[in-house]
């Protein structure tokens, strides 16, 4: 079943990376007690991904921080040491990179895209979400491979 605004996001554990390395961090820790933006992509370093998806929340993160948002954070279907060299190539700082590698926790949400016919396996939907309290606040799932409700400026609109 796919998420949905008013359900809570579901538990599962995603990976950051910290100076220390690889760090698990559950799902409930990282969006107990604040308001954040969440958005999803198929894969770092992919075309739109890089081109306009991740850019676009970094040169917004400060007018969406402005709208009472805590935090803003990025996952997908890589592996932590991808979506690290994604942030730091990107100088996407601003924002936290929630590292999905088995895709458990688009799974969890219902939000997973067969995107094996072109050569990618199992990845997640491109969507952005709001959750206060890690309750669904906002939700924006893309239609196929479309590039629309789902960005920065989009989400900025609707807060």
């Amino acid at each position: 079943m796919t998420i949905q605004v008013g359900d809570r996001i579901p538990e599962a554990v995603v990976t950051t990376m910290s100076d220390t390395g690889p760090t698990p961090l559950t799902t409930t820790d990282y969006f107990s007690d604040r308001r954040v933006v969440l958005f999803s992509v198929p894969g770092a370093f992919t075309p739109t991904c890089s081109a306009r998806h991740l850019p676009g929340f970094v040169d917004n993160a400060d007018a969406i921080k402005a709208k009472g948002i805590d935090a803003i954070a990025c996952t997908a279907v890589n592996d932590v040491f991808v979506m690290n060299a994604w942030k730091k190539a990107n100088g996407a700082e601003v924002i936290d990179m929630l590292s999905d590698g088995n895709g458990e926790f688009v799974a969890a949400l219902g939000l997973e895209l067969d995107a094996s016919g072109f050569g990618m396996g199992q990845r997640g939907k491109r969507f952005a979400l709001v959750a206060e309290d890690g309750v669904v606040t906002h939700l924006w799932v893309e239609d196929g491979g479309d590039f629309k409700v789902s960005s920065a400026e989009n989400v900025l609109t609707a807060l």
